[in-house]
């Protein structure tokens, strides 16, 4: 019998909401739609830490950022923030099983190579790094891939030597292209590909005109948790507080959108194609995305905040008609997405593991238990000098936070020792838009703040983070 194949496809900064069939963002997407009809999606899957390279790290290791240790994005500056030689991914599994697999798109897990030297061979530049074939590609046989660089209309790649490949294309169909290429060199053998799109990741000019075209004229509603002055953009932008008019948001909108829409577009490529070939029911095809976007919800530009549209992001799962079909609201955590695609292609789970296996409520539609842990580490502020690391980092303040199907608990120590402890407890069934959260000051008086805390603090102890509840 044929090992199934895998498709494993995720966007950048999408949220769970700009999906059609949510029926909340007014976002097209036919394809989408289409194939969720006879998938699976969880409409409580989350990132366990709303940041690209943390929540990347830790979908291919089913490891916290705490302990795969990339905690914050891999930037320059921070020398020891990025994915080790010796963690155990998805895709070495895959290989250490017989597959073929291939990575294309964004990896955005390597340490930017001017960290370590000025001018780079490879013409790299800020964030972004050539990764040499070898263990930093862990177990990845074809590798057509960049760091981390968001001119989405002329991208880059890197294949096996350090010459940069300029492309201009949008990155989204380029990738696509080259996803298809990759299923026809290996459809007569079992294969895993991991598809990696950086948009509808900011800048959003950055889409190509035909799918902005698609929602000219339309007048979006606006979330009420939706406010367009003195936004904080908390990324680090020079221009960290922005205003807008309602004209000017309407346009953000239609970019954000037209940039799914482009997404959609060329999923239902990947779809015609396995079609096309009969290697559709053979195939396990995830759509997911690393994180959300805020898009100036409480106030708030981008992500790496507890609120729903920076944490929830799109978990779509089918394969042939071995899986139920529908949606389930068990939560589903960045951190269990390795360990259940794993199990359910039948290959081991490395002991290294601390995610759930969900797999029987993708096969029988059971009811698990599960609690979403999610993080941020904030660290100190890093500078290098004569390309040599100064500064400390310390990972005991930030935020965590834990997520069930219906409440959101949330203990926030900010970025320095100077800010406090702030709790939080949202419903989000009644307050879908958090915006009246329990002020929780004192968590014994509390039942469910309380048992939330007492499991944010086992979880603390048992991985050896150091917040300081």
């Amino acid at each position: 019998m044929r090992k199934p194949n895998l498709l494993f496809v995720f966007a950048d900064q999408w949220r769970r909401d700009a999906v059609g069939f949510m029926e909340k963002d007014e976002v097209i997407t036919p394809n989408i739609d289409t194939f969720a009809k006879d998938a699976l999606s969880f409409d409580n899957a989350v990132s366990a830490c709303p940041l690209c390279s943390p929540n990347r790290a830790t979908m291919f290791t089913g490891k916290y950022p705490i302990s795969h240790g990339v905690w914050t994005n891999c930037k320059n500056g921070v020398n020891e923030v990025y994915l080790k030689e010796n963690e155990i991914t998805l895709m070495d599994v895959l290989k250490d099983n017989g597959y073929k697999v291939g990575y294309i798109g964004k990896w955005h897990l390597d340490l930017p190579e001017t960290n370590l030297t000025e001018n780079p061979v490879s013409g790299a530049k800020d964030w972004d790094a050539y990764t040499p074939p070898g263990k930093r590609r862990h177990g990845v046989d074809y590798w057509y891939s960049y760091g981390a660089y968001d001119h989405h209309l002329k991208p880059h790649y890197w294949h096996d030597d350090e010459k940069m490949i300029n492309i201009d294309q949008w990155s989204v169909e380029h990738e696509t292209d080259k996803a298809l290429e990759f299923i026809d060199s290996n459809k007569e053998n079992s294969f895993a590909l991991i598809l990696s799109w950086n948009p509808p990741h900011t800048p959003l000019d950055l889409v190509p005109d035909g799918y902005v075209e698609m929602y000219r004229g339309k007048k979006f509603k606006v979330n009420e948790n939706v406010l367009l002055t003195d936004i904080t953009d908390h990324t680090g932008s020079v221009n960290p507080r922005l205003n807008f008019t309602d004209a000017e948001y309407q346009e953000i909108m239609r970019k954000y959108f037209a940039a799914v829409t482009g997404v959609d577009d060329n999923f239902g490529r990947l779809i015609a194609k396995l079609k096309e070939d009969n290697l559709y029911d053979d195939t396990i095809i995830v759509l997911t995305a690393d994180h959300g976007e805020l898009l100036c919800a409480h106030r708030l530009w981008s992500k790496h905040v507890w609120y729903e549209e920076s944490v929830g992001v799109p978990f779509i799962i089918k394969y042939g008609d071995r899986f139920i079909k529908g949606r389930t609201d068990n939560v589903l955590n960045g951190v269990d997405i390795m360990p259940t695609v794993l199990s359910l292609m039948g290959l081991p789970i490395p002991n290294t593991v601390e995610g759930k296996d969900l797999k029987e409520v993708i096969l029988n539609g059971n009811k698990e238990e599960n609690y979403a842990i999610m993080s941020a580490y904030p660290g100190q502020v890093r500078a290098i000098k004569s390309f040599e690391e100064i500064g400390e980092t310390n990972l005991d303040y930030g935020w965590r936070a834990i997520r069930d199907e219906k409440y959101t608990y949330v203990i926030n120590r900010g970025y320095s020792p100077e800010h406090g402890v702030e709790r939080f407890l949202y419903d989000n069934i009644n307050d879908p838009y958090q915006q009246n959260p329990i002020v929780i000051k004192n968590v014994e008086d509390n039942k469910i703040a309380l048992d939330f805390e007492t499991k944010l603090k086992e979880w603390a102890k048992k991985y050896n983070d150091g917040f300081k509840f």
